[in-house]
């Protein structure tokens, strides 16, 4: 039975085409691209839900103000990609956005709201121009608001899970930053 399973595992994997992360978004510059790319980016889940996560553990105007202000800045990188106005670094700064937000929730930083939502910010401006710059122009407002809104639900979902653990104690919410920690190294070297 095992050769029989290995041989149809085999003829399954020869036959598959390549897999693709995201919808090509000069194909598919539209609002379900939009909307599906920040969900099939380990990246992006990581990075989203952990502003959730610690716009939770801040608290008070943070859990608007946090996930408000990594929105808006995100669609601001996106417009200055789409405008042609490059940035350096665009993928560490992703890279580093996860591992930072990671460390950020597993220490329960609390800084002020305003220092919060300009950390947030910076990391949202390169966020935003790689989606921008991964689409050229082609249906750019469509899958601009796409993302935003898948955007704002991953933020959306990780203030909610921060706001369910936080009846546990702190501690679950911080390994959660651990673990997101961990998530962006590995994608980093792996």
């Amino acid at each position: 039975m095992f050769k029989r399973l290995s041989l149809t595992a085999a003829i399954f994997a020869a036959a598959a085409a390549p897999a693709f992360a995201h919808l090509n978004p000069e194909e598919h510059g539209s609002f379900m691209a939009g909307i599906s790319h920040p969900l099939f980016g380990a990246d992006h889940i990581l990075a989203m839900v952990a502003v959730g996560l610690w716009a939770s553990q801040i608290g008070g105007r943070a859990l608007i103000a946090v996930p408000a202000a990594f929105v808006g800045t995100m669609a601001l990188g996106f417009a200055l990609a789409v405008a042609g106005v490059n940035l350096p670094f665009i993928e560490p700064a992703i890279l580093a956005s996860v591992i930072g937000l990671g460390l950020l929730v597993a220490s329960a930083v609390r800084p002020p709201v305003t220092a919060s939502a300009t950390i947030v910010g910076l990391f949202a401006l390169f966020h935003g121009h790689a989606h921008g710059g991964e689409l050229g122009s082609a249906g750019a407002l469509q899958f601009g608001l796409g993302f935003v809104v898948s955007t704002a639900l991953l933020h959306v979902a990780g203030l909610g899970l921060g706001i369910t653990l936080s009846r546990l104690g702190p501690l679950v919410t911080r390994l959660l930053g651990v673990a997101t920690v961990f998530g962006g190294a590995a994608i980093a070297f792996g």
